[in-house]
């Protein structure tokens, strides 16, 4: 009775968000400091307006032309909304650090809560791997250009980098975050901070100045309403299916939003914060997102141009080939245009050592638990830095394995940002779809509570997300070959599909799950 007390007394002094944490039956361990500004600024990081945009905007562009792209951003923000708003209902009754691991494992029920929080684990350890791959390539992208422009551009004799030293540049990325992530984290704490401003003021600079600096500006009919095909560059002569991978760009970068969800058991009030850095987040990339695709767009000076394989960025990276007509035009120079590649270029940077360390962490929890193979290794923690190194090194060599086909094909990016959305954002529709087909009665809804109206926001969400999974595994050029073809299916096909028969033949009989780590029934922590 005595430690009944106890815990009753302490209980009436907690924060809302701890009592939550432990009903649902763990202890409060890390340090809950994190205001709500600290955790929205931190999920806006994570989303990024340059590392979603850049890479994918100009094959977006050129599939159908501006108005696909700029309104297709329109339709997207709006669907994701749903998605999030579904998601901030879930961490307002389940504030856990977790997350969707957790998320899904007590929606799911004490039946099914197993295998979904299995399927669940598995989505977002793909998705965030894929997701370091992605920072990678965009990264070795625009520090190719910020090289061809700085020694001379295409038509100067500039030094454009072969496959060869791409991959050697997109390795070496990989494996400085690995180093960093291995051996400085007290540098990344930092980093992190430097990101968050990097992001918005960087952000705002290109935003305004690129349209003022451009000596002309694309009309407001061209930029809304010009549809454009071109089948003899993408072999897509049919409309609707041109615009659905228009769409691409504005689904790849409008998720991450999570970020928010992961730092709940850091945030004070986490039950009402947590939800407000969520909504907040893509309230804000939305915005921001569209005004820097209306930037890009809007200071277009030949459209035609951009992918001409004889201009300046030799037709590689379309983005880059818009800042230096628009600098070089005006100032007859390309300083400008390198000094925001390298704006952009830190984005990846401080994108892809953030989701490392995601996925390392993901990677280690999920060894605790013994889903991955081996997990006595990957569950190591370096014996003086206390971090889970060994995971580290694993995201990274996958990171590498899934970046190898750059040697030979052409749309190694497209494949690898569809595993990486498909897991991402895949690891979404479990727990919604949980929260879809549950009882009510089960539910203990948290201050943000959608009450009646769940169950219609939760199957717009879950089927956008089966949708947005759907279309990222089509075939982005034509004809088929062997150097465009899309093999995310067949990578995503083959390791799904042994995840899942490691489940059906062992795992299911010994993965629970979460495991808690206090007793409220008998007041024991």
């Amino acid at each position: 009775m005595g430690s009944e007390r106890s815990f009753a007394e302490v209980n009436t002094t907690m924060d809302s968000a701890e009592k939550r944490l432990n009903e649902l039956g763990y202890k409060q361990e890390l340090r809950r400091e994190m205001t709500m500004f600290k955790t929205l600024a931190i999920s806006f990081s994570t989303m990024t307006l340059f590392t979603g945009i850049t890479p994918l905007y100009g094959s977006s562009l050129q599939y159908a032309g501006p108005a696909t792209l700029v309104w297709g951003w329109v339709v997207v923000s709006f669907f994701t909304w749903f998605v999030g708003i579904a998601m901030a209902e879930i961490c307002s009754s389940f504030p856990t650090t977790g997350s969707l691991y957790f998320w899904a494992a007590h929606l799911a029920g004490p039946k099914w809560g197993p295998f979904s929080s299995w399927c669940c684990a598995w989505l977002e350890t793909i998705g965030l791997i894929a997701g370091i791959g992605t920072q990678a390539y965009a990264g070795s992208q625009t520090l190719q250009s910020i090289i061809l422009l700085s020694t001379g551009t295409n038509k100067g004799g500039g030094y454009f980098a072969p496959k060869w030293l791409f991959l050697c540049m997109y390795i070496a990325l990989t494996v400085i975050w690995a180093v960093l992530n291995t051996f400085a984290l007290e540098v990344i704490a930092l980093i992190d901070i430097v990101s968050i401003w990097w992001q918005v003021i960087g952000g705002l600079v290109i935003v305004i100045m690129l349209p003022l600096v451009a000596l002309t500006t694309k009309s407001a009919s061209f930029v809304f309403t010009h549809l454009e095909l071109a089948p003899e560059s993408t072999g897509i002569s049919s409309k609707p299916y041109a615009a659905i991978l228009s769409f691409l760009v504005s689904q790849y970068s409008l998720y991450g939003y999570d970020a928010a969800a992961h730092l709940t058991e850091e945030t004070k009030g986490a039950d009402k914060n947590g939800p407000i850095a969520i909504l907040g987040s893509i309230g804000m990339i939305s915005v921001f997102g569209w005004a820097y695709i209306l930037a890009l767009t809007f200071s277009i000076q030949d459209f035609g141009y951009l992918y001409d394989p004889n201009n300046e960025t030799a037709g590689a990276f379309v983005p880059a080939q818009i800042l230096y007509d628009a600098f070089h035009g005006r100032y007859h120079n390309s300083a400008g245009a390198i000094i925001l590649l390298f704006v952009i270029w830190g984005s990846f940077f401080f994108g892809g050592l953030s989701i490392t360390t995601s996925a390392a962490r993901v990677v280690y929890a999920l060894s605790r638990d013994k889903g991955v193979p081996f997990s006595h290794l990957w569950r190591q923690l370096h014996p003086k830095y206390k971090v889970p190194s060994n995971a580290v090194w694993l995201c990274a060599a996958i990171c590498i394995l899934l970046g190898l086909p750059i040697l030979k094909v052409n749309v190694v990016f497209t494949a690898i940002t569809s595993i990486c959305t498909i897991g991402w954002v895949g690891g979404y529709a479990v727990p919604i779809f949980a929260r879809l087909v549950m009882s009510e009665r089960n539910f203990k809804p948290g201050p943000f509570y959608l009450g009646k109206a769940r169950r219609p926001v939760c199957l717009v969400a879950f089927l956008w997300i089966c949708y947005t999974c759907s279309v990222f595994l089509l075939p982005t050029l034509y004809p088929i070959t062997w150097d465009t073809f899309n093999y995310a299916p067949v990578a995503l096909g083959v390791g799904l599909g042994l995840i899942m028969l490691w489940w059906l033949l062992d795992a299911r009989k010994w993965f629970k799950g979460p495991v808690r780590n206090i007793d409220i029934q008998n007041g024991k922590v």
